[in-house]
């Protein structure tokens, strides 16, 4: 299944300045910081890693889903649909993300 080009080429660009690593995953993108996913795009959606508490209270929001692929939400992992990862919204989700990444131990 084809995943948004354009809402991973503005996460790349958005953490150009990081030291994270793209890959391919989930039939789309994510982005790694110190081996731990922090990011990425699943069809027209945005992927994140907030941490079960901030993805508790994300998911308060109607454009912000359990991140499910399996049947199984994924604890601390949400899904932001498209509209509401333009601009600015998306560097405020993309800095949530990295903060809680960065409380996790290297792999």
């Amino acid at each position: 299944m084809a995943y948004d080009e354009d809402l991973d080429r503005r996460i790349t660009e958005a953490v150009e300045d990081w030291p994270a690593v793209r890959k391919k995953m989930f039939g789309g993108t994510c982005h790694l910081l110190n081996g731990n996913m922090v990011c990425g795009v699943l069809e027209d959606r945005l992927i994140l890693r907030l941490g079960e508490r901030a993805a508790g209270e994300a998911l308060a929001q109607d454009s912000v889903q359990p991140f499910d692929i399996t049947g199984r939400p994924m604890k601390g992992w949400v899904m932001v649909e498209k509209i509401e990862t333009e601009g600015a919204e998306l560097h405020q989700w993309l800095k949530r993300a990295r903060a809680f990444v960065e409380t996790l131990p290297s792999k």
